[in-house]
C-alpha cells in the first residue's frame, strides 16, 4: 500500500511538473525610447534594468513598446536565446532610421517558434507603410506572430501595439481596426493582446476591447490568483508611481486560462527600469481550433 501511494504522489508531482512547465509568462512592456534627455534615466543607465526584469521573471514572450532598433539589439546581446519580430512603424523595414520605434515581439526560441507574422498600421490604410490614422500625432502599428510552443505543439497568436497618446478618435478606431483584424487573422486559437494602450479602464478603447463581441478580456480580472502589485503602469521614473494610470494591459480570449497577474513595481535605489510598469501574466493555452 505503502508503495503505490508513493507511486500516486510521484505521479501526480510529475503531473503537476509537466503542467506548470508548459504554462507561458507573458509580459507587456514599454521600455522608453532613447531619450537623451532623460538624465540618470536614459537608456544607457536603464538597459540592464530593463534585462534584468525580463530574465528574473521568466518571460517566454515579452510585448515590446517604444523600442528602437539599436534597443532591440543591446537586449538580445543581455538576454541571449531571445529573439524578436517587428517592423519599424515609420518604413516597415528593419533598419535604423532616426524615428524607428518598433512593437516588437520578443521570445524564448529554446520554447517558441514562429509560423507566421505580419504587421499593420492603425490607419485608414493599415496596409500602407508609415500610414497615419485619423487624429493621431505618429503612425502607430501592431505586430503579430502566430507561434508554435514546443513545450506541447500548441498554437497561438500574439498581437502587440502601441496606441497613440494624443488622438483620442485614433485610439478609439485603432481597438476597432485591431479587433477586425484579429477575428480575420485567427481561426479559434488562443490568442494575447499586448500593449500600451494609452487609456485606461474607464476609456472607449478599453470598452471597445473587452466588449461582449469582442471575444477579449482583461487578463487581470481573469486570474485565479489575486492581483499583485500597484494598480497603475505609469510610474513617470517617480517613486513610487503615479496612482491611477493603468494603461498597458494584456488582453486574452476564452482559449486562455490565466493563473496569475502582476503589475511589477520593482526599482533599484527609488530608480525604475523605465517610465512604464511591466504587466505580466502566468497563463495556461487550451486546445486551440
Amino acid at each position: 500500500m505503502n508503495r503505490l501511494l508513493l507511486a500516486c504522489f510521484l505521479m501526480f508531482g510529475l503531473s503537476a511538473a509537466t503542467a506548470q512547465a508548459e504554462n507561458l509568462r507573458v509580459m507587456t512592456f514599454n521600455i522608453r525610447y532613447p531619450n537623451p534627455g532623460d538624465g540618470v534615466d536614459a537608456w544607457p543607465n536603464r538597459k540592464e534594468l530593463v534585462a534584468s526584469m525580463i530574465r528574473f521573471n521568466g518571460a517566454d514572450i515579452v510585448g515590446l513598446q517604444e523600442a528602437f532598433r539599436f534597443q532591440l539589439d543591446e537586449l538580445s546581446a543581455l538576454l541571449p536565446g531571445y529573439a524578436w519580430y517587428g517592423l519599424c512603424r515609420t518604413d516597415g523595414s528593419k533598419t535604423p532610421n532616426p524615428d524607428n520605434e518598433f512593437s516588437a515581439i520578443f521570445y524564448r526560441q529554446d520554447r517558441l517558434e514562429i509560423l507566421d507574422s505580419g504587421t499593420f498600421w492603425l490607419s485608414e490604410s493599415p496596409d500602407t507603410p508609415g500610414s497615419k490614422g485619423w487624429d493621431a500625432a505618429l503612425p502607430r502599428i501592431s505586430s503579430w506572430a502566430r507561434f508554435r510552443d514546443k513545450a506541447n505543439g500548441q498554437v497561438f497568436y500574439h498581437f502587440n501595439t502601441h496606441f497613440d497618446h494624443m488622438g483620442a478618435q485614433a485610439r478609439a478606431e485603432s481597438a476597432r481596426l485591431i479587433m477586425a483584424r484579429i477575428k480575420a487573422i485567427t481561426s479559434g486559437e488562443p490568442i494575447l493582446l499586448t500593449g500600451d494602450f494609452n487609456c485606461t479602464p474607464t476609456d472607449e478603447p478599453y470598452r471597445i476591447l473587452t466588449s461582449e463581441t469582442s471575444g477579449l478580456a482583461d487578463a487581470m480580472f481573469l486570474s485565479e490568483m489575486p492581483h499583485h502589485g500597484p494598480l497603475s503602469t505609469w510610474s513617470g521614473f517617480q517613486f513610487p508611481g503615479v496612482p491611477g494610470r493603468r494603461i498597458d494591459f494584456i488582453f486574452v480570449n476564452d482559449k486562455v486560462q490565466v493563473l496569475r497577474h502582476a503589475i511589477l513595481s520593482d526599482c533599484w535605489s527609488g530608480r525604475f527600469p523605465s517610465d512604464h510598469l511591466p504587466v505580466l501574466a502566468e497563463v495556461h493555452l487550451k486546445n486551440g481550433k
